[in-house]
């Protein structure tokens, strides 16, 4: 099973819906997975992180532009602040690494600036 093909294709709400069909069988055995099957039910299970994990960075983006604190979103994350800071600055870091590819957005140079500038330091607040 392709996970890159079954990203593009697939909305995290399709593929969270195909991820339960699939493994509420598995953990019933009844008709058992067959081989293609359980891999795409690893397939969808890493779409779905794929897709969760951008959406998360986007809603610390929102959160930032709300105001929120690093300690507070860490709180909200189950994390420290330093982490969800370190995770978010990955998170740019890998846009600005996108942009220009084919088939990818990512942030440009201004994009990026803008995007580190209002994450801001962690230790900052």
């Amino acid at each position: 099973m392709d996970v890159e093909a079954l990203e593009k294709e697939l909305t995290l709400p399709a593929a969270v819906a195909r991820f339960e069909g699939l493994r509420l069988r598995d953990s019933l055995a009844d008709p058992p997975l067959n081989h293609d099957e359980t891999l795409e039910l690893l397939a969808l299970g890493e779409v779905i992180a794929r897709k969760s994990g951008y959406g998360r960075q986007l809603t610390v983006r929102s959160a930032r532009t709300a105001g929120a604190s690093w300690a507070a979103i860490g709180r909200a994350l189950g994390t420290t602040r330093q982490s969800a800071w370190e995770a978010h600055q990955r998170w740019i870091d890998g846009q600005a690494a996108q942009h220009g590819e084919v088939g990818q957005l990512g942030f440009d140079e201004e994009e990026a600036a803008a995007a580190r500038e209002l994450a801001g330091p962690p230790l900052a607040e």
